[in-house]
């Protein structure tokens, strides 16, 4: 298996990042600084010029400053008027925060799916890991993160919660970044698929109380070894 890399160098935006015309702008940067900040193609601490970033996405100050204004509400960024927006430090009071809701959330999620021994949908969950498995194979981080998205978001469509997840997923920037970092530490990726399993398995076998063990135990792994990452990053962090 080819291990996943480490948190990546800072990245530039390249004219491959120009914005789709047929629709609207400021969305679209957002998601795209958002992406590359939860990546840590941006990390902690880079400069966000806004002149810069308009040249970059073909587009004038509004939108740029709209994406910014949405990150800053996220705590993804810190702007500091007349002088400079950063990318911000991961901070660890929010991250345990998102872990809370998220847990507090999808510990109901997976008891009702469990109650309902959906098979097919135990089938749905066990295709999307055959292809974060092959993602984890080729070091495909970006997949294999998008995967690992994917199949939570398919725990709150299969009971009728997208807009919680939406909550969830906007609350979660600094967790994920937590994970980020924590998941070129070795066996880390085949313990996410082996947790994902194990939730899938106790879904199809109608066993919510399993479901709900294996699900605590796969979100609990990252901040249960916040030492080490914090002595391996410890410039990332804020606290």
């Amino acid at each position: 298996m080819v291990p996943l890399q480490a948190a990546p160098r800072r990245a530039t935006l390249r004219s491959a990042d120009r914005l789709d015309r047929d629709r609207q702008a400021a969305p679209q940067v957002f998601e795209r600084l958002r992406g590359m900040i939860i990546s840590l193609e941006l990390p902690p601490g880079s400069p966000l010029s806004r002149a810069a970033l308009a040249g970059q996405f073909g587009v004038s100050s509004t939108p740029i400053r709209d994406a910014l204004m949405r990150l800053e509400e996220e705590g993804l960024v810190e702007v500091f008027p007349q002088y400079a927006t950063v990318v911000s430090r991961v901070d660890v009071r929010l991250a345990q925060q998102a872990h809370f809701l998220r847990q507090a959330v999808e510990l109901e999620i997976v008891r009702i799916l469990a109650m309902r021994h959906d098979e097919a949908f135990a089938a749905e969950l066990h295709s999307i890991i055959v292809r974060q498995q092959q993602f984890a194979k080729t070091g495909d981080f970006e997949k294999f993160m998008a995967a690992d998205n994917e199949f939570h978001a398919q725990l709150y469509a299969a009971t009728d919660k997208q807009d919680i997840w939406s909550l969830v997923r906007s609350r979660s920037g600094h967790i994920d970044r937590l994970r980020r970092l924590h998941l070129p530490s070795p066996g880390k990726a085949q313990d996410i698929l082996r947790h994902h399993k194990l939730i899938a398995k106790a879904i199809e076998a109608g066993e919510p109380e399993a479901a709900q063990k294996h699900l605590r135990t796969h979100l609990s792994g990252t901040l249960s070894e916040l030492d080490q990452i914090r002595s391996r990053y410890p410039e990332y962090l804020s606290n």
